[in-house]
């Protein structure tokens, strides 16, 4: 692999702001994972029996399911929204205002009435908030990926720009070791109040992310395009999404396997590990400590493949990372047959913390890289979002009905993540290469 071809000078970076900026993604995407981790993990372990009881154990789980694809569904409307805000107002509004949308939308989950006290109601509530907890969390990804894209030093973009992705391990972390500690006071937590607990520690990060970024100032980027080519270059939506049909498809399918793959290997996982009897003993703690092992290995790996991209250019660290992510994908999910934990926990390690990490540290900058000034953050959030509906939205819920139809098979799992695989792998053929990309460009990368 051969150096990446540089298209810009280095510009003159606030190191004191490139800290800020790059700390208030981080504690953003914490906030925004620890939200949808331990969503996910009470989709799979509790909110079947909390909120649809009379569905019974398969049809609770489900329905579970079908709320955890509803907040992803909701996604591209508040990317779209959002994201052309940002592109009008800037990107600290918006960040300020949808880390306070999702994670109090979270926090009010933890104060839900349940089915026993409230019947219908219940459910019902529990939709609508992780609705806005979608809307929310649609544009909060793609605002801090193009924040700390814009404000790093062009030839080390890649290295920033997967730093605040830590944040979404330290959300997992945290996430998971809540669940941990509540299910070792409380193995069955169905029977206590304290799965509310979770949702309702998210209001501490949503305090101190808001104060973070009340100190950013706005991107040097946004702040070129307003004082000197706004006027000339305003866009609406759809003309926006229009220009750019071909990146955000590009986007599309580059984010298949590495979001399809870590909803199947953080969520749908669990499911399968909970349907066999062998794990019987484990089966209110196996996901938990594969969560926080995979996370842990993610913390390093994520700027390691971003840093990677910096040197070797995004397309090829995000291709083999596809690659490598379809080679182990029935390999990966025969192993949990054979009933060892450590294995799961070895598999979820390394399809989280290497394959999916592997895409993902490179699409940390690639994604800003491929839209022009006038509509990065639309495009972004566009590409992002619809993404997480087609690939990670739907992948639990479609992965449940497989397993259900097909009597619980392994390699109905090992399937669906190594066509999700391919899909991004080809696509990988078809996308630019982006690496120091001048983002003051009003075009779009080609």
């Amino acid at each position: 692999m051969s150096a990446p071809t540089r298209t810009t000078t280095e510009h003159q970076v606030d190191p004191v702001q490139l800290r800020r900026a790059t700390l208030a993604g981080s504690v953003g995407s914490a906030l925004e994972y620890y939200d949808f981790y331990i969503y996910g993990l009470a989709s799979a372990l509790i909110f079947g029996k909390l909120f649809f009881e009379p569905l019974g154990p398969a049809g609770g789980t489900i329905a579970a399911f079908g709320t955890y694809a509803v907040g992803f569904a909701a996604r591209p409307i508040g990317g779209i929204f959002f994201g052309a805000l940002g592109d009008r107002v800037g990107r600290k509004f918006v960040l300020i205002a949808t880390i306070a949308l999702m994670g109090g939308a979270s926090m009010l989950i933890g104060l839900l009435p349940t089915y026993a006290t409230a019947g219908i109601i219940a459910p019902i509530l529990l939709v609508l908030l992780r609705i806005l907890q979608g809307l929310g969390a649609g544009a909060e990804q793609a605002g801090a990926t193009v924040l700390i894209s814009e404000f790093a030093p062009p030839r080390r973009r890649g290295f920033f720009a997967a730093l605040p992705f830590v944040g979404i391990q330290v959300g997992t972390l945290l996430g998971a070791g809540t669940f941990a500690l509540l299910q070792v006071a409380h193995p069955d937590l169905t029977q206590t109040w304290w799965w509310r607990v979770p949702f309702l520690l998210g209001f501490v990060l949503i305090i101190v992310a808001v104060l973070i970024r009340l100190k950013l100032k706005e991107s040097p980027t946004f702040q070129e395009f307003a004082e000197h080519q706004a006027e000339t270059h305003k866009q609406s939506v759809g003309q926006a999404i229009a220009s750019s049909k071909k990146n955000i498809l590009i986007g599309i399918g580059l984010r298949m396997a590495e979001n399809g793959n870590s909803s199947i290997y953080s969520a749908l996982l669990l499911a399968f590990v909970g349907s066999l009897e062998v794990f019987a003993g484990h089966r209110a703690t196996i996901g938990t400590q594969g969560a926080v092992v995979a996370a842990f290995v993610s913390i390093f790996t994520v700027v390691l493949f971003g840093h990677l991209s910096d040197r070797y250019g995004r397309v090829a660290i995000y291709r083999y990372g596809a690659l490598f992510q379809a080679i182990i994908a029935f390999p990966a999910f025969y192993l949990l047959t054979l009933g060892q934990l450590w294995l799961v926990l070895l598999v979820m390690a390394i399809g989280i913390g290497i394959g999916v990490q592997a895409m993902l540290g490179p699409q940390c900058a690639l994604l800003p890289e491929l839209f022009g000034n006038t509509h990065r953050y639309t495009g972004v959030a566009t590409a992002r979002e619809f993404s997480a509906v087609i690939a990670g939205g739907i992948a639990p819920l479609l992965g449940a009905v497989f397993l259900v139809a097909s009597g619980n098979a392994w390699w109905v799992i090992g399937l669906y993540s190594f066509v999700l695989s391919l899909i991004t792998f080809a696509t990988t053929f078809v996308t630019p290469e982006t690496a120091g990309r001048d983002l003051n460009l009003i075009e779009d990368a080609s």
